[in-house]
């Protein structure tokens, strides 16, 4: 267990120009705080509105009841999810999502369970994962390790293929409140544009993630 929860990589999804407002924050924070502090943390939002607005009122986590999914900063444990299928596809108009934009400048912050778990632990506070996608009504909660493994369907996770498992394919860690940048360990990108853009935005900052062209990552 303690191997493989090292090597477990988390994912955030965000669009590229609500990073200078991360950076500046030094953290990641949760819809909640972002929503009633909009002033401050600018950029696109990239998710359904009425999901958020569940998450953030209806939906409370089994684990700590007081607790709302929108209280926390959410991560997939894979890169390439159904959220950035969604996203790709909405080009088309194919969905009530409000964000246009399409996938092109949508980067990937990957970290490691092991640290985000470590770091929670050492800051009192509260996080969980999940089995499936925390928006909808039908998800279990846990933070006891030893369910881990009985909670993740990685097969789910890593299928390029995912009708069949798309609500096992969206388990989601979920951390309380924030979650700081300096623990991202690399960013993926679509393209080289997109990765010069990023570089430019970390040159003056005290962070030094790897940035890299992930062209597998994403929809084609």
């Amino acid at each position: 267990m303690e191997n493989f929860l090292k090597d477990l990589k988390i994912y955030h999804i965000v669009h590229i120009d609500r990073l200078e407002s991360i950076l500046r924050a030094k953290n990641l924070y949760c819809d909640k705080k972002i929503t009633t502090n909009s002033s401050i943390f600018s950029g696109s939002n990239i998710g359904f509105d009425n999901i958020k607005q569940r998450r953030m009122f209806e939906n409370k986590l089994n684990t700590h009841p007081n607790l709302f999914v929108g209280d926390c900063v959410p991560f997939y444990y894979c890169p390439r999810s159904v959220m950035l299928y969604v996203i790709h596809q909405n080009l088309n108009r194919i969905s009530d999502l409000s964000y246009q934009g399409g996938q092109d400048n949508i980067i990937h912050l990957e970290s490691s369970l092991h640290r985000a778990i470590a770091f929670a632990n050492g800051n009192n506070l509260r996080w969980v994962f999940t089995d499936s996608n925390a928006g909808s009504y039908y998800y279990q909660d846990s933070n006891d390790l030893n369910l881990l493994t009985h909670f993740l369907d990685l097969k789910a996770i890593s299928a390029s293929q995912w009708k069949e498992c798309k609500e096992k394919k969206q388990a989601e860690f979920l951390i309380e409140n924030l979650f700081p940048f300096e623990l991202v360990e690399r960013i993926g990108v679509k393209s080289i544009k997109v990765q010069q853009s990023v570089a430019d935005l970390l040159e003056d900052t005290d962070f030094s993630p790897s940035i890299e062209v992930k062209t597998d990552w994403y929809y084609y």
